[in-house]
């Protein structure tokens, strides 16, 4: 019993060490479309992919929120 138990955990630390080591390549021509930016985590979050260099569509639902969110972030 307690084989199958540290088997198990073993297999399931191997897994997660293996996604964490996976890396997208080419980042510079990806885009990531975030939904929600007018305020919270999707306006955070906008903020920090674009100050890292990754080219960002944000979805807003109010001409405000746009507005300062454009004013936040590049073209």
């Amino acid at each position: 019993m307690w084989l199958y138990l540290a088997a198990f955990v073993g297999l399931y630390y191997l897994l997660h060490w293996y996604r964490e080591r996976q890396v997208v390549s080419h980042l510079q021509d990806k885009y990531v479309f975030i939904t929600g930016c007018d305020s919270g985590f999707g306006n955070l979050l906008a903020r920090q992919l674009d100050a890292r260099g990754l080219r960002v569509l944000a979805a807003c639902l109010t001409e405000k929120g746009a507005e300062q969110l454009r004013g936040q972030t590049s073209d």
